[in-house]
């Protein structure tokens, strides 16, 4: 069963330099149907003006993702990490036992478009650690390349969480599919353009939960990127609820 959370339902927040959409509850907006799914907390869509930003602030036991759509986008952080990231990066922050960071718009020009999501971690009070890499678009397209797993296989970015995230790229003729085991969920995220998924039509910022289904099936896409999450069968897990 996919159960469709449309573009237009998801939360908002327009603060002149920042304009964001809340997939599940953050900050100001609360939905109580929409607070997260398995271990899958946030979902952030959001645009930031040329030169701003957001401040250094703390965070803890918490598995953070950034992905870049367009433009870039500059993070530093209390572990001396500094980085600017593009279009084709993942970063991953877990920030275990505490850490602070922050992230502005890189360019005094050119706005910033990107996705940062949350994940609770299996295991409170770990150290603290950065990850980041690259990954082309000739590796996400017209499939799902692995970005995130527990155990870091395919060269993906080690997540403290049963939890594996893909990105798929997806044009025309372009399709994929992805198992989904007995008992687990899977979330799919449309972060640009419009696919079909188990022939369900998506377009831009829509979000499906997906339950009781063997495989998830991309196809017929215009300009399609999405992000997917393989997550444990818990609905929200208490942990974080």
């Amino acid at each position: 069963m996919l159960e469709i959370t449309p573009a237009s339902q998801r939360g908002r927040a327009e603060h002149g330099w920042l304009s964001s959409r809340h997939t599940f509850s953050f900050a100001n907006y609360f939905d109580p149907k929409q607070v997260g799914f398995s271990d899958l907390l946030v979902i952030n869509d959001d645009r930031v003006a040329p030169g701003r930003g957001f401040g250094k602030h703390p965070h803890r036991d918490m598995e953070i993702f950034s992905y870049v759509l367009e433009g870039a986008l500059e993070h530093q952080d209390s572990m001396g990490t500094g980085s600017v990231i593009r279009p084709g990066d993942v970063q991953l922050m877990s920030a275990g036992t505490g850490v602070a960071h922050s992230e502005y718009n890189h360019s005094r020009v050119d706005p910033v478009h990107f996705l940062q999501i949350w994940i609770g971690p299996s295991l409170k009070g770990t150290s603290p650690r950065y990850q980041q890499m690259h990954i082309g678009a000739e590796e996400k397209r017209g499939t799902l390349r692995l970005l995130l797993s527990p155990d870091g296989a395919h060269e993906s970015l080690v997540l403290q969480q049963d939890a594996r995230v893909y990105a798929g790229l997806f044009d025309g003729s372009e399709s994929a599919r992805l198992e989904v085991d007995s008992g687990r969920h899977a979330y799919v995220h449309v972060a640009r353009g419009d696919v079909t998924v188990n022939g369900i039509r998506l377009g831009e910022g829509d979000g499906t939960r997906v339950r009781g289904e063997e495989a998830l099936t991309f196809a017929d896409g215009h300009d399609a990127e999405v992000l997917v999450f393989d997550l444990r069968g818990n609905e929200v897990s208490s942990e974080w609820a």
